[in-house]
């Protein structure tokens, strides 16, 4: 019965929970270079596996494209793992003898994961990397139409820990999927952190359980093309991203905005690019498959081909169709092209100049996408910076595909799947989530003044030769005390 599974799958959460407690004291006790290797090790199972987890995850979720998956998983892995492998996440990470400072990194303990069927073999990978390369254990919480992916990640990492004799436990799953048991992962006293990933209603749980949670928003993200740009490099960047694992990055375009004395020319790019240019008619269609009658997306949608939509919503269109895009009268609930959408579908609008530019992708990004990311294509500097000082975003994105800059894949930002939105958003950061934001940061301080008193204005020769005597006896005892905790 269906009470029965739920309660198999809060005691499964427990039982996890348990688990992963008992392998992250034993964990916590491994030095930086064991924890490094561990992570490594982890990092080419995944990359091994990549092929083989794209297609699973494609044949699982019904989503994407098999090759980006694979792009995205071995951003999760190989990528993540050069941009990782150089912190310091356990002990001393950082010294600063002349404030006399010391920062000693101290893991969380056990954290709960949510994943999402749009990204779910990367995320999961992304997360138990991070997650151990600072010293914490972890639980997933698969999402329901992508479980049978998820596990089997899992089951490559596991599988690859045993062959190292780790402790068992570090990385869990909750297999008998239920709300129950994802509230009590994320609930549990023992659960020290939840990385949430997925729709804003799961976010929303998260943050709501009494668990510290670090969740992300949604991305309705806008990319501005801006006359100065190279208009060729421009488009096909953009379509490169709209059309990368059929859009299901939450950073991928959803809105371009031109400026109208280069827009002919930038139809005539899109459409070399084999985008479609819907009519009127044909943009009511799609938007009926876009949205249903309560304002909410329709998931058939998610990461499907553009030639699939246009199947779905009684259209005929080219065969080499990539992308479909509606010139968009206006944002919010009655234009669907201004949400979204999460799928290879682009709203289209015409600006005169590029302060109104600005105003236009500053309404998008009201609708849906505060904190998240924006796109620009330009060539004049003093235009970005108005625009990376304008706009509610956490991320500005100049002259690249937003979907893989934002999670690092052609940027410098660090690779990441889970994508902060800050305050705007709704979110406790900003940052793309890196193993650095998974530990806490214990602080060595010493004094070194003492509290002014008077003493009736008369200066004390004997006070001030004290306290020179004693800051040289507090770097005597920090060096000491620095040379003892590196010897651990």
């Amino acid at each position: 019965m269906l009470e029965d599974r739920d309660l198999k799958s809060v005691q499964m959460a427990r039982n996890l929970i348990k688990k992963a407690k008992k392998a992250q004291k034993k964990l916590v006790k491994y030095t930086q270079k064991e924890i490094n290797d561990l992570v490594f090790e982890l990092a080419e199972a995944a990359r091994q596996n990549a092929q083989s987890l794209a297609e699973i995850a494609v044949d699982d979720t019904g989503m994407g494209i098999v090759e980006d998956k694979v792009s995205k998983n071995l951003l999760a892995s190989a990528e993540l793992w050069e941009y990782i492998k150089d912190m310091k996440t356990v002990g001393i990470i950082s010294e600063d003898k002349e404030k006399m400072i010391t920062e000693v990194a101290s893991p969380m303990g056990v954290i709960t994961a949510l994943v999402p069927s749009t990204n779910p073999t990367s995320t999961v990978i992304y997360k138990a990397l991070i997650s151990l390369k600072s010293a914490n254990s972890i639980v997933f919480s698969p999402h329901p139409a992508a479980r049978e992916c998820i596990k089997k990640t899992v089951e490559v990492l596991n599988n690859r820990l045993e062959e190292l004799g780790a402790p068992e436990g570090l990385i869990g799953c909750l297999y008998i999927v239920s709300l129950e048991g994802t509230q009590e992962l994320m609930a549990h006293q023992d659960v020290s952190l939840i990385l949430a990933t997925g729709g804003s209603a799961m976010v929303s749980a998260a943050y709501s359980s009494g668990t510290p949670a670090l969740g992300v928003g949604p991305g309705n993200v806008p990319v501005f093309i801006e006359r100065s740009a190279d208009l060729p490099k421009a488009v096909k960047r953009i379509m490169q991203s709209k059309t990368f694992d059929n859009g299901t990055i939450c950073a991928s375009e959803q809105s371009v905005v031109v400026e109208s004395c280069i827009k002919e020319e930038v139809v005539e790019l899109f459409k070399k690019e084999n985008a479609y240019f819907l009519d009127e008619e044909e943009t009511k269609k799609v938007e009926n498959v876009i949205q249903k009658a309560d304002g909410s997306l329709n998931a058939a949608i998610v990461g499907q081909s553009a030639l699939k939509i246009a199947a779905m919503a009684g259209l005929e269109v080219p065969a080499d169709c990539r992308v479909l895009i509606s010139e968009t009268g206006g944002v919010g609930r009655d234009y669907p092209f201004s949400r979204e959408k999460l799928s290879p579908l682009l709203g289209f609008y015409t600006v005169e100049n590029w302060e109104e530019g600005c105003d236009q992708c500053i309404e998008i990004l009201n609708y849906g996408g505060l904190g998240h990311s924006l796109g620009i294509h330009s060539n004049n500097e003093d235009i970005i910076k108005a625009f990376a000082l304008e706009k509610p975003t956490s991320r500005i994105l100049v002259n690249t595909p937003t979907a893989l800059g934002a999670t690092g894949g052609t940027t410098n930002l660090a690779p990441s799947m889970t994508l902060g939105c800050g305050a705007k958003g709704g979110n406790a950061t900003s940052d793309n989530i890196s193993p650095l934001n998974l530990i806490d940061r214990k602080r060595i301080a010493y004094g070194v003044k003492d509290l002014e008193t008077h003493s009736g204005g008369k200066n004390n020769d004997s006070q001030v030769k004290n306290e020179s005597d004693d800051n040289q006896e507090i770097e005597i005892i920090i060096d000491k005390v620095l040379e003892k905790l590196n010897q651990k």
